[in-house]
């Protein structure tokens, strides 16, 4: 169904509305009844918003089809223009601009307002009227207050923000409900299906920003052989089944299956849909979250394109911290519950996510900005207890234990300078992630068979990598039944080469030290990460100018806001290849954690590989069963959830060459080398050093 018709009847119901906000709106930028330079914010949001009207009419009368693919660039790039590159330094959109012209209080207040505004990008694309209404009324509302001759208190025009987000929480939490689990919801996957691929003006249709990445991708992707293509295609949706195979769930109950992906491969999302619907499976895509009663700081979950910018996405990423207050968290928590009872049988389901990352962007250091919006340590304290009690919520309708994933990495154009160089990685990639996978079971099986004979393990560095950690593990009381570690093959995370487990936290204690590594899109340069008793009890980086900002920035982006985190995997990376292919092309540093965990030994902080669904016996290829899927927090469960999970689950990998020895210390005192000066030690193993 075309969106235009779909939401037709609510657009008509609200078109009135629209019209005089329009109206109201066109007429700010005739007026100067707000002081200066209030009256110049205002005229710029003006101007701002009458181009996202001009979305909605060419949508309306069907002229998009109409302009060249130079139109449709020199469109975006007006849509998107305020906050790109040097721009940004100059727009009402930075917290700090703002807070330079409208004053310390009302600037970062303004710098909300008008990211609010930019986030209905996506409603004027999805022909979704109401909540463009809305966000237009919301704008002439805080102009009113402006035009008296006093400027209003502070606090006036704070809480009209607060109870815009708190009021219109009803409407927007059900339907992002809605959007996670109703695959008629098809805005983007029409788009994919429908189009004609080989002529790129369709990545303008999304309304995301588009860069030359995704230009180049598609561009690219229309060069392969469909064998090629066919071959990615399949290698992603035969992980996602065959997750559900190794964990013993069943598939032929579900309908629908989530896909996130970046922006440029929809020649591989066009067959990887097929392939989904030979599997009973529809599609479900939606949009990475943009407004803030749903966004959740550092993590952005649905397709997107490239951030026209980063740092405009870093500044605002605690937005709702303006609002955030226990009534808000209640208030989202029971609009999240009312879309999951409308919308039960869809979530029901919902199969779980298929994701494609990228990786190869060019390295993002952020810039700490006072200006921007933080949380104090009350709201640190709701949002934790508003993203745990969301997470049991979810639970309820999906269970963890009924669902799976797959996740598949894939490089971005700007990961060389060269055309012919990022081919070359492209089609390494691409080999990486349809590796054998009766080799690698193999060798995995004699790692963990060593593994299985320890008690703990012992992990350090080399040359000025100083990590000294003491990992405990579970005891085997059934050795010929059981064991410690999952042989990870590709299933769920693509490229195949790992072992893991889930740590006893007594007795797991050392230094964690990674001179170089990225996580969430951010390069940290010396990291340390320091455990007692499996928790976390200090941290730092290299990243910010003083320790207070540097630890700030861990606790943010690895942490998720929350201090003492448990030490929920530990693993050991036997992809030597996909190491190799990173020393060959100098990439190493920006290979995603996907890939990276795979390339050495890595450690997770937070939930266990486990979370939600311990309970479910897993087994082996082997048929041994994985007996530690718990610790001494997740087994709380059991008595209260809330303290036995933390949301978070991030991983913190040591590359080869900075590796000295694992040890596999057995309860005697024996030590087995299961990686010694950073090669693999063991009998059966030494091929793995080949790549090395």
């Amino acid at each position: 169904m075309d969106y235009r018709d779909m939401f037709r009847e609510e657009n008509d119901a609200v078109r009135e509305r629209y019209c005089l906000a329009v109206e109201r709106i066109e007429g700010m930028l005739k007026e100067k009844t707000a002081a200066e330079p209030f009256q110049t914010y205002f005229q710029k949001m003006a101007e701002f918003y009458l181009l996202l009207t001009q979305v909605v009419e060419r949508k309306e009368k069907n002229t998009w089809e109409s302009m060249t693919l130079e139109e449709l660039a020199v469109w975006n790039q007006t849509l998107y223009g305020d906050i790109l590159g040097e721009n940004y330094q100059v727009s009402f959109a930075n917290p700090a601009y703002a807070a330079k012209r409208l004053g310390a209080d009302f600037g970062p207040l303004m710098a909300f307002l008008y990211a609010e505004i930019r986030a209905a990008v996506a409603d004027a694309y999805e022909m979704r009227l109401t909540s463009l209404t809305e966000i237009g009324e919301l704008l002439i509302q805080v102009y009113n207050l402006f035009e008296d001759e006093e400027l209003p208190k502070f606090s006036s025009v704070k809480d009209v923000l607060y109870w815009y987000v708190s009021d219109y929480a009803d409407e927007r939490v059900v339907y992002r409900v809605r959007e996670g689990v109703d695959p008629s919801l098809s805005f983007a996957a029409d788009i994919i299906m429908e189009s004609d691929l080989s002529d790129l003006r369709y990545l303008y249709q999304f309304g995301e920003y588009i860069s030359e990445s995704e230009l180049q991708i598609a561009s690219y992707l229309n060069t392969l052989p469909e064998e090629t293509i066919a071959k990615m295609a399949d290698t992603y949706t035969e992980g996602y089944r065959k997750g559900f195979e190794v964990m013993g769930r069943s598939l032929s109950k579900k309908k629908s299956v989530v896909i996130r992906y970046e922006l440029g491969f929809e020649r591989m999302i066009r067959q990887a849909i097929l392939n989904f619907r030979q599997m009973g499976l529809q599609v479900i895509l939606y949009r990475g979250t943009v407004s803030v009663i749903n966004k959740i700081p550092g993590r952005i979950a649905g397709y997107q394109g490239t951030p026209a910018n980063r740092q405009y996405e870093y500044d605002h990423r605690y937005d709702v911290a303006f609002c955030l207050d226990k009534a808000l968290k209640e208030r989202k928590l029971s609009m999240q519950k009312v879309g999951y009872e409308r919308y039960q049988k869809e979530a029901s389901e919902y199969a779980g996510p298929a994701v494609v990352e990228t990786f190869g962007e060019v390295p993002f250091a952020p810039v700490n900005c006072p200006q921007a919006p933080a949380f104090h340590e009350k709201q640190e304290e709701i949002f934790r207890e508003m993203r745990m009690e969301s997470s049991m919520l979810v639970n309820n309708y999906i269970p963890g234990d009924e669902t799976s994933f797959t996740i598949i990495a894939f490089p971005r154009p700007e990961i060389s300078s060269s055309r012919e160089k990022f081919e070359q990685i492209f089609a390494e990639t691409i080999a990486i992630n349809t590796l054998d996978y009766e080799e690698y079971k193999a060798i995995q099986q004699v790692i963990i068979d060593a593994l299985d004979t320890a008690e703990y393990v012992e992990i350090t560095g080399r040359g000025e990598n100083r990590t000294c950690l003491r990992v405990q593990l579970h005891t085997l009381h059934d050795p010929q039944r059981e064991t410690n570690f999952e042989n990870c093959v590709a299933d769920v995370n693509i490229p195949l080469g790992e072992v893991f487990t889930s740590p006893v936290l007594a007795g797991t204690e050392g230094l964690l030290h990674v001179q170089k590594v990225y996580i969430e899109g951010i390069c940290f340069a010396d990291l340390t990460v320091r455990f007692e008793n499996g928790r976390v009890v200090d941290y730092g980086c290299a990243n910010m100018e003083t320790e207070e900002e540097s630890r700030k920035l861990v606790r943010q982006m690895i942490f998720k806001n929350q201090e003492h985190l448990p030490m929920g995997e530990f693993a050991i990376g036997t992809n030597t290849k996909a190491y190799r292919m990173g020393i060959q092309y100098g990439i190493q540093d920006k290979l995603p954690i996907l890939i990276a965990e795979k390339t050495g030994p890595h450690f997770a902080v937070g939930d266990t590989c486990y979370s939600w669904s311990e309970d479910t016996k897993v087994y082996n290829p082997d048929g041994k069963e994985i007996v530690a899927r718990d610790n001494e927090v997740s087994i709380l469960r059991k008595e209260d959830a809330s303290k036995a999970y933390f949301n978070c689950h991030t991983d913190i990998t040591i590359p080869y060459s900075e590796l000295g020895d694992i040890f596999a210390v057995r309860a005697d005192g024996e030590k087995i080398a299961v990686i010694r000066d950073g090669k693999f030690a063991l009998a059966r193993t030494e091929v793995l050093n080949e790549a090395l």
